[in-house]
């Protein structure tokens, strides 16, 4: 096949010269997939590496029985459109062309591969979630101006609009899609959490492996799960009113720990035991030490609040 530079509407020659990564402007011409995809065999393999010479590739390996590979596939479909002609995206099914997969070093599937000027620049193994792609492509690539939102992105602003049952909706997709990407099934854990669900998040969580199980991610989920059932409801929160007695300060940190938003539980904390050290036997200070054991010794928010927690007892 004839390949194209969908930025010039050229055809590609295999002349040297430096990649041009630019992203191209908005008066070029929308890219189709057709422009940017070319499902690759011994037929055309080496035409494609040499085009590597004007334009970057991406090679992208696969197999059509591994459904991983489906799933990767079907997000650099996306971005290699979305990113107008930054670079190709060349796919490779290996089972089909096992002698060029063994001449690439492809011993598992998928594996990406990015070329250019003829020669390997960087690659990565597995089906990495669109939002890593992104940051790996963004590492060579202009970053598309109006890039829509991840899923992540997605269920994250549907969960601080209080719409959980989107965004429980989406980790469950995305747990699915990459069964073996904890930080989903952490996600997952503190949708349930904010939905009142603690015991099925706490199981989700059991059902790590003991890696992630103990790690800061999990644990500060937990500590929601711990708080959320000491904490007063939402309701109660509210039926405070304009109270800034002691107690209220304390259960309103409760409840913002329970939600998940550590940096304001802990700065309330923080705040109570300069006002009120004496508060049910020392209760700010005992609480923020919960807090750090849960988020874990290396979190941000541990060191930086551990620190101001020295500067006041010292």
């Amino acid at each position: 096949m004839q390949i194209i530079d969908p930025r010039s509407g050229k055809p590609l020659t295999a002349d040297t010269g430096s990649a041009d990564t630019t992203a191209p402007n908005a008066e070029q011409a929308a890219v189709r997939p057709e422009d940017v995809i070319i499902e690759l065999n011994a037929g055309n393999i080496q035409q494609v590496l040499e085009a590597s010479m004007q334009v970057p590739v991406l090679l992208g390996c696969y197999s059509p029985s591994n459904a991983s590979s489906s799933t990767l596939l079907a997000v650099l479909d996306k971005l290699v459109v979305e990113y107008a002609g930054a670079f190709l995206l060349g796919k490779l099914d290996i089972e089909a062309n096992p002698e060029i997969g063994g001449q690439l070093g492809v011993r598992s599937v998928p594996d990406v591969k990015l070329i250019s000027q003829g020669g390997l620049v960087d690659g990565f193994q597995g089906a990495l979630p669109e939002k890593e792609v992104r940051e790996w492509l963004n590492r060579y690539f202009p970053a598309p101006g109006e890039a829509p939102p991840t899923p992540e992105e997605q269920a994250e602003e549907a969960l601080k609009a209080g719409d959980t049952a989107a965004a429980r909706e989406i980790y469950q997709t995305l747990m699915g899609q990459y069964p073996e990407h904890y930080a989903y099934q952490i996600a997952f854990a503190r949708v349930l959490v904010a939905e009142g669900r603690g015991s099925e998040a706490r199981e989700v969580l059991d059902n790590l492996p003991p890696e992630e199980r103990d790690a800061a991610p999990a644990r500060g989920v937990r500590a929601s799960i711990e708080f959320s059932e000491q904490a007063l409801s939402a309701e109660e929160i509210a039926a405070l009113g304009d109270r800034t007695d002691s107690e209220a300060q304390y259960q309103r940190a409760q409840r913002q720990v329970a939600d998940g938003h550590y940096d304001d539980g802990l700065e309330a904390l923080l705040t109570l035991m300069k006002q009120d050290r004496a508060y049910k036997d020392d209760a700010a200070r005992k609480t923020l030490l919960q807090v750090f054991d849960a988020l874990g010794a290396d979190h941000p928010l541990t060191v930086a609040y551990r620190r101001k927690l020295f500067a006041m007892l010292y």
